[in-house]
């Protein structure tokens, strides 16, 4: 098996177009065409965790973090990123981020941390907007059906929980073939009618070049008319944090020795208690202090994330419990999301979880 063929699969599942502005998704360095030897997964790219690849036959590193977020001037070993970039290169390995991508799908980041703390009646908390693109284009009246199908089955037509989802408008459509053209109906040089369906569905912008082939291989007309237009429609199932119930309402105490046990920490932040109990939650894995409004728009109680700084706990004004476990903390079991993910798709190649611990903080007790 090709190194491409596993980075492929994990950009069905997290597509570098759904990754934030800043970010740097994808592969870092190295060749997907090389026969892939295991994959080791981790949270973090440090030279230990190289050294644990080489060490445990691995030429593919998936991390949530990338290496690279910031442009390179020079590769001479100075700083860890270099290292690490040297002795990736020296040794054929691939390294690969998934980051943001995997933040903001629905069965990420966020979502595996409302499966430990056990949320139901999920929802994202700031879907994305300007990921989808609408198709329109006409098809006679008997190939509506093969059209649309070629359509779903690449990808088109997916709203929320629904599938195959399209409007369909009956009309006339007219066109006079020339003497080069090869007309599926029609004779050179004569007006033709065709009652036709004007068929509108919605995809995700980055499948758009999978979409159209699907429509022109499907379509009887030698010449297909289609558009395509931009949509600023959010996606409701893309995005940023997500929130849900708990499974009962807990007191401010309930809820903290809660939230120790399920997410296995020893110690985290948290702002001064609020009147009442919890019930709904936010999550955000990493840095998520900017989605604390939206946390309580939602109606959360609490919002569980990391990185809050000193003054930015002030905003809760004890309207909502800001519960700031770590940074490495929030994001840790992403190593187990990306390898129930790898070992579902992929029974037949070695995927193994990095047993070094990368984070870079340490609490004294």
């Amino acid at each position: 098996m090709r190194i491409q063929e596993v980075l492929e699969q994990l950009e069905q599942w997290a597509p570098k177009a759904f990754q934030e502005s800043y970010d740097n998704c994808g592969i870092q360095t190295g060749n997907g065409h090389h026969e892939l030897t295991g994959v080791l997964i981790s949270l973090d790219l440090t030279e230990k965790v190289l050294d644990e690849a080489i060490q445990r036959g691995c030429n593919l590193i998936v991390s949530h973090h990338p290496l690279l977020f910031k442009g390179v001037k020079s590769i001479t070993g100075k700083t860890d990123i270099e290292r690490c970039l040297i002795k990736a290169i020296k040794h054929d390995m691939t390294l690969y981020a998934i980051h943001t991508n995997l933040d903001h799908v629905s069965n990420g980041v966020n979502y595996k941390i409302c499966q430990l703390l056990g949320l139901t009646d999920l929802h994202t908390l700031v879907p994305k907007a300007g990921l989808l693109s609408k198709l329109v284009t006409y098809v006679p009246v008997e190939d509506k059906e093969t059209v649309l199908t070629a359509l779903f089955t690449a990808g088109a037509g997916e709203i929320g929980n629904y599938s195959s989802c399209a409007f369909r408008t009956e009309g006339v459509g007219s066109f006079k073939p020339n003497a080069s053209a090869k007309p599926f109906i029609g004779q050179t040089d004569k007006l033709e009618q065709v009652s036709e369906t004007k068929i509108e569905t919605v995809f995700p912008t980055h499948l758009q070049s999978s979409i159209v082939s699907a429509l022109k291989k499907s379509h009887p007309y030698e010449e297909v008319a289609y558009d395509i237009f931009e949509l600023q429609n959010e996606w409701e199932t893309v995005g940023a944090g997500m929130y849900g119930l708990l499974p009962k309402p807990m007191t401010i105490n309930e809820f903290n020795a809660y939230l120790k046990v399920k997410m296995n920490l020893t110690t985290f932040k948290y702002t001064a208690p609020f009147q009442g109990k919890i019930e709904k939650v936010a999550v955000c894995g990493g840095s998520g202090s900017f989605l604390l409004k939206n946390a309580l728009s939602v109606g959360a109680q609490a919002f569980v994330t990391a990185d809050f700084k000193y003054h930015e706990f002030f905003d809760a004004e004890d309207k909502i419990l800001v519960a700031d476990i770590g940074h490495y903390e929030s994001e840790v079991y992403t190593k187990d999301l990306i390898y129930d993910y790898l070992k579902e798709k992929f029974s037949n190649i070695a995927v193994l979880i990095s047993e070094i611990n990368t984070n870079p903080i340490h609490y004294y007790s």
